[in-house]
């Protein structure tokens, strides 16, 4: 399949652009001005104001000078750009691969996609119809280079669509411009009488190098092939991506769960096919109106289960807003890994029920949640309390190490002690008589301890601590520490945990 491109040439850009913002401009003939070497000059004007012999480059003056009623609006730098930015993010309902194309252009790839739509002319019908509907004043072309396109789009007099292979007899009869030269090599063109592409493409490649330089051929290359000429996305692709487009726009909530099955069917087919599974899923619903609506699930573990993953995405449909309908749907998995082959029995029936069952819990209670409110916990080898457990990074982790049972460890441990304030019983290694915690005193009946942990010198200097397990009066039991020695000063002591 050769390769397709269509471009998109928007006229007047920026005071489209201007009219979309203030409707009371549609008929009046404005510009948009900005200083120049002490002079306003039109950087952009309206089609009305072109209609009464106002063009970009004028010098504001003059421009007044030809039509006295001409409006004048402050233009402003970067509005080109952002708009160009805007509207190629929008074009990603029609294609992944959406470009910029300075100062007033865009370029998509359109490489299988077309079809979706009934074909290219119904598919690019539909790119102008929009664009147009929006109040944008375009030109549109599709061809089997970049060169090609721009060049049919801009310049072209007949159809806008070069079928596979053409593109050299569509460049014939257009001006030497169309295959975006720089002025210089225009002007040497034009003193040879050189007014059509016609004219200098059937010569030797050696002699157009000389008169022209290797500019000249690569930009033929570009329009006529071979190209190796290349766009930047607006967005990266996703390398697991799935689109549905619609003809119809979608407005009920369950023609939204429909394509989110359909999508998640063929993107787990092709996971499963590759060995791996998704982490991490966006579901990106397209309006008709251009606003993104996108719903997004995380999961303990590599998954290529369909109807697992379509339960966690269920959870959130509801909050996806149809408003006028929605044109294309967008699965993406940004986070992928390899699934392990013991990961892979797990969705079979004869497979571990129990670490299936597991891992479904976990991800339906994330998907409420949030992932920040389930955690995983392993012993990691230090001394140091807070230091000795971490986070497990998934459900298939292990651990390196046991858990400590020689020693009674509190059920709830502070991730920061907390100093407390004590009286010392007369000893210096009894554990206290009364401890005021959080404003409230509590009276020591019972205690056992002292256990001591040594700082961990590789890491940090500093005391060592004088564990203590502590019960007051009501049966509530902290687990405390003195942090180093009792040398007759008034030492600290910390609340570090609590036991059930």
């Amino acid at each position: 399949m050769s390769r397709r491109f269509v471009t998109i040439w928007f006229r007047h850009l920026t005071t489209d652009r201007m009219i979309i913002r203030r409707p009371e401009l549609k008929d009046t003939p404005f510009v948009l001005a900005s200083p120049e070497r002490g002079r306003m000059m039109v950087r952009a004007a309206s089609t009305v104001a072109e209609a009464n012999g106002i063009e970009p480059g004028m010098v504001v003056a003059d421009a007044r000078a030809v039509f006295p009623s001409l409006e004048v609006i402050d233009d402003e730098p970067e509005l080109a750009n952002n708009v160009l930015n805007e509207l190629a993010e929008w074009c990603i309902r029609y294609t992944p691969i959406a470009a910029v194309d300075p100062p007033n252009g865009l370029i998509i790839e359109a490489t299988g996609c077309a079809h979706l739509w009934g074909g290219e002319v119904r598919y690019l019908q539909d790119i102008i119809i929009k664009l147009e509907n929006s109040g944008y004043d375009i030109r549109a072309a599709i061809a089997d280079t970049i060169g090609a396109a721009w060049a049919i789009c801009r310049y072209g007099q007949k159809t806008p669509i070069v079928e596979t292979g053409c593109q050299a007899d569509a460049l014939l009869p257009l001006p030497p411009a169309a295959l975006r030269l720089e002025q210089d090599v225009l002007q040497r063109l034009q003193k040879l009488g050189l007014q059509q592409i016609r004219n200098f493409i059937g010569m030797p490649r050696s002699v157009l190098r000389r008169r022209f330089g290797q500019r000249l051929l690569d930009r033929i290359d570009h329009a006529i092939g071979p190209s190796n000429e290349t766009i930047t996305p607006i967005q990266p692709i996703e390398p697991y991506q799935e689109r549905l487009p619609c003809m119809e726009p979608i407005v009920t909530a369950t023609g939204i769960k429909i394509a989110l099955k359909r999508l998640l069917e063929t993107l787990c087919k092709r996971l499963g096919a590759e060995g791996k599974g998704l982490r991490a899923a966006n579901f990106k619903c397209y309006r008709m109106d251009g606003i993104l609506e996108q719903i997004d699930i995380v999961t303990t573990g590599p998954s290529c289960h369909s109807q697992h993953l379509y339960k966690l995405f269920e959870l959130k449909v509801s909050t996806i807003e149809p408003a006028l309908g929605i044109e294309l749907f967008l699965l993406e998995a940004p986070h992928v890994e390899d699934m392990p082959t013991i990961q892979e029995a797990l969705w079979n029936s004869a497979g571990n029920y129990l670490n299936t069952g597991i891992m479904e819990l976990l991800d339906r209670l994330a998907g409420r949640a949030g992932m920040g409110a389930i955690n995983r916990y392993f012993p990691d080898e230090h001394y140091w309390p807070e230091r000795s457990v971490k986070t497990a990074t998934s459900l298939m982790e292990k651990p390196q190490t046991a858990w400590r049972t020689d020693r009674l460890r509190p059920v709830l441990l502070l991730p920061k002690p907390e100093i407390i304030d004590v009286v010392s019983a007369p000893l210096p290694d009894y554990p206290p008589m009364l401890l005021r915690y959080k404003g409230k005193l509590h009276h020591i009946k019972k205690a056992d301890g002292p256990e001591r942990i040594e700082q961990e010198w590789w890491i940090e200097q500093g005391l060592h601590r004088d564990y203590y397990c502590v019960e007051n009066e009501h049966g509530e039991r902290y687990w405390i520490f003195r942090s180093g020695h009792y040398d007759g000063n008034k030492p600290q002591w910390f609340v570090h945990g609590f036991f059930a």
